[in-house]
């Protein structure tokens, strides 16, 4: 062993001896037998020291495993609600399996490179990133208190200040999971938000998923005894709101050639598996939870919500309290560049009817309805029934027809 791994190893060992625990990201043994071992021991021989202390690491094992979710939530959270006993479907649509399992959480392998990337630091220089991707330099912003900057592209522009988590794309706010920094004189993004949040935005081909298969799943919030929020004016309920919201969808889309499919089209209750099951059943290429939001007793919040599941290895944009494990990765993180360009072209629609009250594109580990899906997944929260001038709107079925065809649009 060279100098630098012996240094590494003894440094190992003195920290084990002083009673160190070392949290090491772990993946299944199969994908370290199949893939990674084997492409470390390709390497030339001066690359063995690395080999040696990454496998030691590998044997120290985790110190802590993943973190539940809870139960008790709304439907759209935590873990599995009781089973109905019905699962409804549109007339017509032959039953899905009422219960299906939970996607049971897997531990994500070490952050690794996609093919050609050759970005493997941490804060990568944006104007490297732009030059490498055919793409015109970032422009300085003069104005605010802290330095920000400007990308423009054929997609969209792209703004964001340092030391911010806050960004903007074409005006809608956009969450990033590190507040980019300035190391060097050079305005630097974190790795994880260029290939998860800008790199969809700016390089990728926007909803091209939609071109081949137009099947969606349709999932009204809540029903039965699970009623949701309830109107601060003393009538109706989140599981009327939604539903209505989501049959005047239905025949939207249909028109404009959608296969729909409604997780529910009466009044039952329904478990997180279920609509998994139900939308797995269907081979949805998109789903799309529909909501409305409470501040209770707090009447004053109002706006809308978008959201889609957390990438692995970010911080969740909002957590409820419920654990925020970045090294969980789910069947839904598949689609993680897809689950934002679908958010965004949704968001965006709707903020047209809403009078521009924005609260943000959101992402959250603890929406247990999109964790296990296997296609494009968002759940909107289209307003706060806790405020008395959003309650009001939601009300009117005019309003409801409104944010019907402001998703129908956005889906053409």
């Amino acid at each position: 062993m060279s100098e630098p791994g012996k240094a590494l190893a003894r440094a190992y060992g003195a920290a084990a001896r002083a009673g160190a625990r070392f949290v090491v990201p772990r993946p299944p043994v199969r994908l370290w037998v199949r893939n990674v071992i084997p492409a470390l021991a390709a390497r030339t021989a001066q690359n063995r020291d690395s080999l040696i202390c990454l496998l030691i690491l590998l044997l120290a094992g985790c110190a802590s495993g993943p973190h539940g979710n809870g139960t008790g939530g709304p439907d759209w959270e935590g873990a599995n609600r009781a089973t109905a006993p019905t699962l409804a479907v549109a007339p017509g649509v032959p039953a899905a399996p009422a219960v299906a399992p939970s996607p049971a959480p897997i531990l994500a392998p070490p952050e690794m490179d996609v093919a050609g990337n050759q970005f493997t630091e941490t804060w990568v220089p944006l104007s490297r990133w732009c030059r490498a991707n055919g793409l015109a330099a970032p422009c300085s912003l003069a104005t605010g208190p802290a330095p920000g900057y400007a990308l423009s592209t054929t997609n969209g522009v792209f703004v964001w200040r340092t030391g911010s988590q806050v960004a903007h794309w074409d005006g809608l706010e956009v969450r990033l999971a590190f507040a980019p920094q300035i190391m060097g004189g050079q305005p630097c993004i974190h790795r994880l938000d260029l290939r998860k949040t800008i790199q969809p935005l700016v390089l990728d081909a926007p909803m091209s998923f939609l071109r081949t298969d137009l099947t969606i799943v349709i999932d009204p919030g809540h029903g039965g005894e699970d009623s949701g929020a309830t109107s601060v004016l003393g009538y109706g309920y989140e599981k009327e709101f939604t539903l209505d919201w989501a049959r005047r969808l239905g025949s939207l889309l249909a028109t404009n050639g959608w296969r729909v499919f409604f997780t529910r089209t009466d009044d039952v209750d329904l478990s997180i598996s279920s609509r998994l099951a139900f939308a797995e059943a269907h081979q949805a290429s998109v789903f799309l939870s529909l909501h409305f939001n409470s501040s209770a007793p707090n009447n004053q919040q109002a706006g809308l919500e978008t959201y889609c599941l957390t990438p692995t290895g970010m911080p969740s944009t909002l957590t409820r309290g419920f654990g925020d494990d970045l090294g969980l990765a789910f069947p839904n993180n598949t689609f993680d560049a897809q689950n934002l360009q679908f958010a965004l072209r949704v968001h965006r629609a709707l903020l047209q009817v809403n009078g521009k009250r924005d609260r943000g594109i959101r992402r959250a580990r603890f929406l247990g309805v999109l964790r296990g899906q296997h296609c494009p997944a968002i759940l909107v929260e289209g307003g706060y029934l806790s405020n008395p001038q959003e309650a009001r709107r939601i009300a009117d079925p005019g309003y409801r027809q409104k944010l019907a065809e402001a998703v129908a649009q956005a889906l053409e």
